[in-house]
């Protein structure tokens, strides 16, 4: 009887120590034409387990979602009860020239969402083509540190450290990061969850 008691009160410890992790973002976190095995976020989970982590890593990824359509579908991941948010959303809008007032505009109601449900979130920051302009690219740019300090959340600087703009790191569009950057970019989510685990 004892050691049915011992082995329920463990089974109970490891669901209270689980934890939940979505990360909101748009084709790059989806994992644009590779197997969900490869994308990042399937990585993170793989890398915390082998770790001996308790977590579940959503992949909430949606090819052309910007950063009007957060609010929309955090609302429906609050459902899984995530205990963090990774949020990486704004460079379809950047890339289709949106204002970025409204994009920070965006990001704010999403993350203010999460706060209110006690949810940890890290943001992921995003940068523009050269092709863009100085001025723009700056301003979009500014939107991510701007944000992080005003919520007090940590910051992911650019989510595509290492692989935008790198060949072998991309598909041929060079836009979408394939196989080998998106081990990159979990390398880089894995260090923003230091000590949340």
């Amino acid at each position: 009887m004892k050691f049915f008691i011992a082995f329920f009160l463990l089974i109970s410890s490891f669901q209270l120590e689980a934890k939940t992790i979505v990360v909101l973002g748009d084709s790059l976190t989806e994992g644009y034409h590779l197997s969900k095995e490869e994308a990042f976020p399937h990585l993170v989970e793989t890398e915390l387990k082998k770790k001996g982590k308790e977590v579940k890593v959503i992949n909430a990824g949606s090819s052309g979602a910007t950063s009007a359509s957060g609010l929309k579908r955090l609302d429906w991941y609050l459902r899984a009860k995530p205990d963090i948010l990774i949020l990486i959303l704004g460079a379809n809008d950047g890339l289709r020239g949106l204002k970025n007032s409204d994009t920070e505009k965006n990001l704010s109601g999403v993350i203010e969402k999460a706060q209110s449900q006690n949810i940890t979130v890290i943001l992921g920051g995003m940068q523009m083509p050269t092709n863009y302009g100085a001025s723009y690219r700056k301003e979009f740019a500014a939107i991510y540190p701007r944000l992080a300090k005003k919520y007090d959340i940590r910051l992911i600087p650019f989510i595509l450290e290492g692989v935008g703009a790198v060949p072998e790191m991309n598909l041929p569009d060079g836009i979408h990061p394939n196989a080998k950057g998106h081990k990159l970019m979990a390398q880089t989510v894995l260090k923003s969850l230091e000590g949340l685990l």
